[in-house]
């Protein structure tokens, strides 16, 4: 019983941080194409357990990625990718709390990052996971 919590509770993880999901029913049938059988009221369990948030445009968020959304809103300008390197434009100044932040949030397929003035390099272990990092960071930092 425990594993299917955790397994299910991981596959949370990666829908909220690939998809823009609203309400529970969404998340429902996100888990369900996965495999996943369950209820809504085990989704409500599932967000209370993991703390997740609604950020004010109705989106949910990992309560640990709070921090490294409101960085990326903030001071991110552009995101870009090329193979496996993630190429993320700031604010002059800001590189590396943004280098920071995702360091912080220990993202699936990312090695490391490199930050300058303006500008912070992220090295993933594939090009799959830089389009994934791509499109995540696009995502919490277009969300303001």
């Amino acid at each position: 019983m425990a594993k299917q919590r955790n397994d299910r509770q991981e596959a949370i993880r990666r829908i909220i941080r690939s998809q823009s999901i609203r309400t529970q029913r969404a998340l429902v049938d996100a888990l369900q194409e996965e495999g996943f059988s369950c209820t809504q009221a085990t989704v409500s369990r599932d967000i209370t357990e993991m703390g997740l948030r609604k950020l004010p445009e109705g989106i949910y968020v990992l309560s640990e990625d709070l921090h490294l959304q409101r960085m990326l809103s903030e001071f991110v300008v552009e995101v870009n990718r090329a193979n496996n390197l993630v190429v993320v434009k700031c604010q002059p100044g800001t590189a590396s709390g943004v280098a920071a932040a995702i360091d912080g949030g220990e993202l699936a397929n990312t090695l490391g990052s490199v930050a300058g003035n303006d500008t912070v390099l992220i090295i993933c272990s594939a090009d799959e996971g830089a389009e994934s990092l791509q499109d995540l960071i696009a995502k919490l930092a277009s969300s303001r």
